[in-house]
């Protein structure tokens, strides 16, 4: 089954070689169009400090060596790049047979990523207005659409209506939580 929402997905690559598998991924990327379906490579790695011999030093460590994380869209072509890209050997969650892999849940990107000071949501700022309809794709109204009844752009908060067993239901939610329907 394809999914149409980008998600974060685990690669188990040889390890060691996990920044070499993000440039070739990367490249591949750019080389076989397929910027729509694969969007961001991310190495999990922390900066340490370390004394030795009265000398401070500090390296790149990585945090889970043999593993990187990629957000996608999982469609078969899309899979079958990140797939045979050199030095991958599988996705973690998948369970062979050709069987498409587990995305990892939005509360475990967003601890990783924090861990990495970088941003787990849209990096571009989206305009919401009130009386618009949203889709919601984080919490526990996710895969749901919703009406914009007010938006506090400072604190990038929603107020969105929500309709559940056939009744209207007010939730308070993050812009990153959501995405804007487009309407033609």
């Amino acid at each position: 089954m394809d999914s149409i929402e980008k998600q974060w997905y685990v690669l188990h690559t040889y390890s060691g070689y996990e920044n070499k598998v993000k440039a070739n991924l990367e490249s591949r990327i750019e080389t076989m169009n397929m910027t729509d379906y694969i969007f961001r490579v991310v190495v999990p790695e922390n900066e340490v400090t370390t004394v030795k011999d009265g000398e401070e030093k500090t390296v790149i460590e990585n945090d889970f060596p043999g593993y990187a994380l990629v957000e996608m869209v999982m469609s078969d072509e899309a899979w079958f790049v990140v797939r045979n890209t050199p030095g991958v050997t599988g996705f973690v969650g998948s369970h062979g047979g050709g069987s498409k892999p587990t995305p990892l849940l939005p509360e475990e990107v967003d601890n990783l990523m924090s861990r990495m000071g970088i941003s787990a949501r849209r990096e571009e700022k989206i305009e919401i207005a009130e009386g618009e309809t949203v889709k919601i794709v984080a919490g526990p109204f996710a895969g749901m659409e919703g009406v914009v009844t007010s938006a506090d752009d400072e604190k990038q908060l929603l107020n969105v209506t929500v309709e559940v067993f056939g009744r209207e239901t007010p939730t308070e939610m993050s812009y990153d939580d959501v995405d804007k329907v487009e309407t033609f």
